[in-house]
């Protein structure tokens, strides 16, 4: 994981960085593993209430490794079964370990983010940008489709009809568009890049750590549950926050006029 990746923690942030440059950071399977590997170690750590994801190099993401993709059918004659099961092992371990991570995700995109490398900034939470990035759905230019969970997550995010455009045309959008289209919410220079998407972390890492964690769970169960069932989980959440000491001490730092000390609990 430390070759392909580089994981540090300050305080309760943990910023993973893509750490690929020579490839762009293309999603081959060792960075596909350390990612996973890396997610899953931020959620089990109950110290970290946000992640930064960002990128080595002048790309983001270059999306799948097109040399290793070329390979599976051309030199390892791979079966459909034995792609769809590297699929499924592989790339697909991806947006599953990003559905169940219980802390905000901030992805702070330079430069192009491609295919799998576009769909990967969905799976975040946040998505800031640097004036230079670009982004394109553009798994049809190599004959291929999102098997990463790219047609599940763009609709959601930018809406059925531009998620269209850019899935069937592949065509690359800017920074400017992305802010448009909704794809981001920020777009600022490349240089403050970083800087933003730590401002962005310490602003959430200065609430309470378990309402963090249970508005992420209540805003993630909300996409597959009907209003009624949302805000009867939102009661039950309720009940346990308002339990804590966290709570009560958010309260009375803000009628005392004083900066809160969460504890987590």
């Amino acid at each position: 994981m430390a070759d392909a990746i580089v994981y540090e923690k300050n305080d309760r942030i943990v910023t993973i960085t893509l750490n690929k440059p020579d490839t762009r950071n293309a999603l081959s399977t060792d960075l596909c593993e350390a990612i996973v590997d890396a997610i899953n170690k931020a959620d089990a750590d109950a110290g970290v209430s946000c992640v930064v994801l960002a990128a080595n190099g002048k790309s983001f993401s270059s999306g799948g490794n097109l040399h290793e993709i070329k390979a599976m059918t051309a030199e390892q004659k791979m079966s459909p079964l034995e792609i769809e099961n590297w699929y499924k092992t592989g790339i697909q371990r991806i947006p599953l370990a990003f559905s169940q991570i219980s802390v905000p995700v901030i992805a702070a995109v330079n430069g192009h983010a491609i295919g799998a490398g576009n769909d990967l900034t969905t799976m975040c939470d946040i998505r800031i940008a640097g004036e230079d990035a670009i982004f394109a759905e553009s798994f049809l230019r190599v004959g291929l489709i999102p098997g990463d969970g790219g047609a599940w997550l763009l609709p959601r995010i930018i809406g059925q009809a531009r998620a269209n455009q850019m899935l069937f045309t592949g065509e690359f959008i800017d920074a400017a568009k992305a802010l448009d289209y909704g794809l981001v919410s920020e777009v600022v220079p490349n240089e403050k890049l970083l800087e933003r998407a730590y401002e962005l972390a310490e602003m959430v890492i200065a609430l309470p750590p378990q309402a963090i964690r249970k508005t992420k769970e209540l805003v993630r169960m909300a996409q597959s549950v009907t209003l009624k069932e949302n805000l009867d989980q939102a009661a039950l959440f309720q009940g346990v926050l308002q339990q804590l000491d966290d709570h009560q001490e958010a309260i009375d730092a803000i009628l005392e006029k004083r900066k809160p000390l969460f504890k987590g609990q």
